[in-house]
């Protein structure tokens, strides 16, 4: 089993470079696991909600969630919500226990001052950075207290009828590529994909 600094290098490995955010969605997700008193998910047993939404620079958080809390996108237990925060609700789902916890701005000014985020701000990628830069900027985060950077909700139900996962795939009578059975259309008699019905959805 690993150790909790194992899985955050494992984790930048994932991710594919060393970065705040990403360490920050992988403290997140240990605290969440250790306060619902649950496991990494390897099916579905955990679900997730992560307010990160689209197109901005904390989207790296997503990945430490994903690599330290086994909810993924392609597991379909994470789900994100278009707020712009770097936060997460985790749900066990067999009790419907669940927990928010966010990152605070406590560190942000340090963060930004960095060699690292100086770099970056300039256009140079995270690989063309020194390794000693970003590991300053990975052990900043990583070694702050919990209490300075983390705000955790109290433990509560999240109500939900959990939808059981459609199994199998069906190769679509149009274009013979397979599709899985909840995106299949009927039109005649007929069993067809998306792209082929005229639906859009």
């Amino acid at each position: 089993m690993q150790n909790e600094h194992e899985i955050l290098l494992a984790a930048l490995t994932f991710h594919g470079h060393r970065c705040w955010a990403s360490v920050a969605g992988v403290r997140i997700g240990l605290v969440a696991l250790r306060e619902l008193g649950v496991k990494r998910a390897g099916g579905r047993q955990l679900h997730g909600f992560i307010e990160i939404g689209e197109d901005h620079g904390g989207l790296c958080f997503g990945d430490g969630i994903q690599y330290s809390t086994g909810c993924t996108f392609g597991k379909g237990n994470l789900e994100k919500t278009p707020y712009g925060k770097l936060a997460v609700t985790v749900i066990e789902r067999a009790s419907n226990r669940a927990i928010r916890i966010s990152y605070q701005p406590t560190l942000q000014k340090k963060i930004a001052e960095s060699p690292f985020m100086v770099k970056r701000s300039q256009g140079i990628e995270p690989d063309d950075i020194p390794e000693i830069e970003q590991m300053e900027l990975v052990d900043l985060v990583w070694n702050a207290p919990e209490s300075d950077i983390l705000s955790m909700g109290k433990i509560f139900s999240f109500e939900r009828d959990w939808m059981p996962e459609i199994m199998g795939f069906i190769p679509c009578t149009a274009c013979h590529e397979l599709t899985a059975r909840a995106y299949l259309r009927v039109v005649g008699d007929k069993q067809v994909c998306i792209p082929c019905s005229g639906y859009e959805r």
